[in-house]
């Protein structure tokens, strides 16, 4: 991209266009795992709960959001909750930005699903040193679809 990228901490402000570009990558990579909420519950839900959480970041060029990540810690495991880019901008060196800040902020290991379909994610992940863990059958997760854990040990690829 040749657009400077900037990333940032999400601010309440960002929660509409946050939770808007959620839904749309959502529903554009993954037609295969249908958003389980309402589009109202999701804005809410970025609004209430995701964003106040403070580990949320986005990615702005050109002042437009056009990625976020959610992280979290446990106190044993980190874990990427979500990582969304507008489809136009995927392949453009965004994404990994958002990950490798993910991987400086997180100590190891950190793990996150994807969904076994998702191949252009798993491959992205796998590149940076991400090793499948367990492949779920999708009876434990919302969308019902097939998933696979990741696992980073802090070694390979960033």
């Amino acid at each position: 991209m040749s657009e400077s990228v900037t990333i940032r901490v999400a601010t309440p402000a960002d929660a509409l266009t946050v939770s808007t570009l959620y839904l749309v990558s959502r529903r554009y990579f993954l037609p295969y795992a249908p958003v389980a909420h309402t589009d109202d519950a999701v804005h809410q839900w970025v609004a209430q709960d995701l964003i106040p959480s403070g580990k949320v970041s986005v990615a702005v060029v050109d002042n437009k959001i056009v990625g976020m990540m959610a992280l979290s810690d446990d106190g044993t495991v980190r874990w990427i909750q979500h990582l969304y880019l507008l489809p136009d901008v995927v392949n453009h060196g965004i994404g990994t930005l958002l990950l490798r800040k993910a991987l400086q902020e997180l100590k190891p290991p950190v793990h996150l699903y994807t969904f076994q379909k998702n191949t252009a994610a798993r491959r992205f992940y796998e590149q940076y040193g991400f090793q499948p863990i367990a492949f779920g059958d999708g009876s434990d997760n919302e969308e019902q679809c097939p998933d696979v854990l990741y696992e980073w040990q802090g070694n390979g690829g960033t």
